[in-house]
């Protein structure tokens, strides 16, 4: 299914653009200038990305997803909104809240926006891949449908952001075992019959990528800072 191998390249570039984009657009929102240009286009992103995953967990037509698998997407990706969600809204007060930092409301609103939104979110990440990842190894296709030419490029894509949102977001106890784990597993079960299951190419390469992001940051920086501990971003 070609149609497939255009679809995750698009999902792999709009899952970096939705992601790295929100913390580069620091402009005010000028019909309400207490937002900014980011918060509003981040309203956009599980608008976006969760019918994409919809599409690729609906991979292979012939086989029916069942009412568990439905039910199990439908709480993950219910997880992916509510920390998504939590990070907008906490991340956006929380800037009106330097004035009084110290303060609860400020501990607070840094709990939200810095911990428990970024580990609800990124769960919600690393499940969606999982139960993709799943879908695929149960179902692949018949015939051979990949087009590594573009998935190469968009396992890159992906793979990157992947390592950008966990370092800067704190959450590498999550993210780096699970990359790990993918990649691992990818290259000892999956070489054969690849072409039959582009998720999973997909995947592999991805997380390979974020791999050797991960260990090449650590070996940097002897440690894994986030980028703005570093002053590669603010």
């Amino acid at each position: 299914m070609k149609r497939l191998s255009f679809l995750v390249l698009a999902f792999a570039i709009l899952f970096a653009i939705f992601f790295i984009a929100p913390p580069l657009l620091s402009q005010q929102f000028r019909p309400y200038p207490l937002m900014k240009m980011g918060d509003v286009f981040d309203i956009l992103t599980p608008l976006v990305l969760i019918p994409l995953y919809w599409l690729l967990y609906r991979l292979n037509e012939e086989k029916k997803i069942t009412l568990p698998g439905i039910i199990l997407f439908a709480v993950l990706a219910a997880l992916w909104v509510e920390g998504q969600g939590m990070h907008l809204a906490a991340n956006s007060i929380g800037h009106l809240l330097k004035e009084v930092e110290g303060s609860d409301a400020y501990h607070l609103a840094f709990f939200y926006d810095e911990v428990l939104s970024h580990y609800l979110w990124h769960l919600g990440i690393v499940g969606l891949s999982a139960l993709l990842l799943w879908r695929q190894w149960h179902n692949p296709f018949r015939e051979e449908h990949t087009w590594v030419w573009l998935l190469i490029p968009a396992g890159v894509i992906y793979g990157f952001t992947f390592f950008v949102i966990v370092i800067e977001a704190g959450t590498a106890p999550l993210g780096i075992p699970f990359a790990i784990l993918v990649t691992v597993l990818g290259w000892i079960l999956w070489r054969k019959g690849m072409k039959q299951q582009p998720l999973l190419t997909f995947f592999l390469i991805s997380y390979t990528v974020a791999t050797v992001f991960f260990v090449g940051w650590a070996i940097y920086w002897s440690g894994l800072p986030e980028f703005s501990q570093v002053g590669i971003i603010d």
